[in-house]
């Protein structure tokens, strides 16, 4: 999810809740990653969490949901993201 441009956050929301509602993905892990926060105009984390209702959506989905904050531009957090899939894919095997 964009951090800096708060007009997408709704869709966004909608393709997540899509995602998570699809029947093939009931199973799978999830991280979402709350890019740009390098840009100065970025929502906080808890800000977007809740604009989306992010605690009801974990508290209802089947599946397994992480979050990372990340700046793809300046490699923040991507560390932490590369973990993810790593753990995730061998707890998958």
């Amino acid at each position: 999810m964009d951090a800096s441009d708060p007009t997408q956050l709704s869709a966004s929301c909608v393709q997540l809740l899509g995602l998570l509602s699809a029947e093939q993905l009931a199973e799978a892990s999830v991280l979402i990653l709350f890019n740009k926060i390098d840009l100065p105009c970025y929502m906080s984390t808890e800000e977007m969490k809740s604009l989306i209702r992010l605690p009801d959506i974990i508290a209802c989905a089947k599946q397994n949901i992480t979050t990372a904050e990340i700046s793809a531009r300046e490699g923040t957090g991507l560390a932490g993201v590369l973990a993810w899939l790593q753990a995730t894919h061998r707890a998958n095997d």
